[in-house]
């Protein structure tokens, strides 16, 4: 299976010329590999700017977030539709950040990740546990009911094509991370349940690691056996930092 690495979430960072500028310096720094896929996410206002940029390279553009509706009266929303029009062909959902910081719940995950494949885009679906809930032991239940709130809704077949990224909400944007064993942990209970199911797509799913990651520990938490890729946060911001980890993913 490819590394697949995504190159933010770039969050609500910069501006359009600064955008433009990281794409360009990705493209052209990246080594052949075949064994690598590289998705950028940037804001959604800077998404048709750096759709043209990524015209005949090896990068995938995906964006942050999308509407659970595909039209109607939702003043600010963008829709599954509209970012296919911008080229996207990948989407998060269910990122920590509007879990928390916008209430986002699981039921409204859900909703998310069916309209990204409604509209033809491949959902990344994130799930993780705050640092509370991995002191009280709860890191496996509250990453599987996260994941068992979207099979419910969606069903098994849909993470046929889909993503999933493991980011714990205590190593995003803190300087700490899990230790690979740690990540491998949960990857590995991600996919043993998804396996319980259906022993195809478990093989089959990317399982990302989004949580701090670094040139410097990218290569140790790329080689455990469940982890396929990472979702980079603030490292991706700088272009050599994330060449770095393109490196050593591949």
């Amino acid at each position: 299976m490819r590394k697949f690495l995504i190159a933010g979430n770039w969050k609500m960072n910069g501006t359009r010329d600064s955008a433009v500028q990281l794409a360009d310096e990705i493209v052209r720094g990246l080594e052949p590999s075949e064994q690598l896929e590289i998705l950028v996410c940037p804001p959604f206002i800077f998404l048709l700017e750096v759709a043209r940029r990524l015209k005949n390279s090896r990068l995938l553009l995906g964006a942050q977030d999308i509407c659970a509706d595909d039209n109607g009266a939702y003043t600010g929303e963008v829709s599954g539709s509209m970012l296919r029009e911008a080229e996207c062909r990948y989407v998060i959902v269910g990122h920590s950040e509007r879990r928390s910081l916008y209430a986002e719940n699981d039921s409204l995950v859900a909703r998310k990740f069916i309209a990204a494949q409604n509209a033809g885009l491949i959902p990344i679906l994130c799930v993780g546990e705050t640092l509370e809930q991995r002191q009280n032991g709860q890191t496996h239940a509250v990453v599987l009911g996260q994941l068992n709130a979207v099979l419910e809704v969606a069903g098994l077949q849909a993470f046929g094509h889909a993503v999933m990224a493991y980011e714990p909400v205590w190593a995003i944007g803190t300087g700490k991370n899990a230790t690979p064993e740690q990540a491998q942990e949960v990857h590995a209970s991600i996919r043993a349940s998804l396996g319980s199911r259906d022993a195809k797509i478990a093989s089959r799913i990317r399982l990302l690691y989004g949580g701090s990651v670094k040139a410097a520990n990218a290569a140790e938490l790329l080689k455990m056996p469940d982890i396929d890729g990472g979702l980079v946060g603030g490292a991706s911001l700088e272009a050599k930092e994330f060449l770095a980890i393109c490196k050593a993913a591949g």
